[in-house]
């Protein structure tokens, strides 16, 4: 939903942005494989020994994602990965990413640096390094990138529908609904989720995940 918005303020598209994520687990992976069903077109994948490959050097789900990301075929470290990338996605360590990465990115470059409670890269470094859109998962920054946008109405559309899976169409549906929540009249750089607490949300969330049950 974040990555929606944000790509809409910077007026790039999903199939074409070259995509960056620095964190290869259990977060990093999910993330890859549901920016691929959106229709990322350019992903690359990094973890702490650099951009995910297919050897020994990484476990098999790595090599596996490995296979369907990085068709340019980028090798090295992160700061090889973001050269150039429109987007970098962290769920990694504090401090993973420098301001000459961010420097090093395209213009109106997207930043969510979600690792808690110290993100890769501070927002005002961030910033001033040259991104145009960044995001944490902190409440005590503009853009805080949480899951509680999204559970709460994912299982009342599940429960509404009584479906008995949590379904790719029913992923995808949450989180549009999640973005359509901020008008284009209020999207912005500093906006573009709504807030935690709006009452909005778990509702719109639950009829378009209900809906796509269907």
């Amino acid at each position: 939903a974040a990555l929606i918005n944000a790509l809409k303020v910077v007026k790039k598209d999903i199939s074409t942005a070259r995509i960056v994520i620095n964190g290869a687990g259990s977060a990093g992976v999910a993330i890859a494989e549901f920016l691929l069903l959106s229709g990322a077109g350019d992903l690359v994948v990094c973890d702490k020994a650099g951009v995910i490959g297919d050897s020994d050097e990484f476990n098999p789900v790595q090599r596996e994602l490995s296979r369907r990301t990085n068709p340019r075929g980028v090798k090295g470290k992160l700061s090889d990965a973001v050269a150039g990338a429109d987007v970098f996605i962290g769920v990694s360590v504090a401090g993973a990413l420098s301001e000459a990465d961010v420097r090093s990115m395209a213009k109106d470059a997207v930043v969510f640096a979600m690792a808690n409670p110290v993100p890769e890269i501070g927002p005002s470094a961030a910033k001033s390094a040259g991104a145009r859109v960044v995001a944490t998962g902190r409440s005590d920054h503009p853009n805080q990138i949480n899951n509680v946008l999204a559970f709460p109405g994912i299982f009342r559309g599940a429960l509404d529908a009584r479906a008995k899976d949590i379904t790719d169409d029913m992923q995808l549906a949450a989180a549009r609904a999640i973005a359509g929540l901020v008008s284009d009249e209020e999207l912005s750089e500093d906006y573009i989720l709504p807030r935690a607490f709006d009452p909005r949300i778990a509702p719109a969330v639950a009829r378009a995940v209900a809906a796509a049950a269907e």
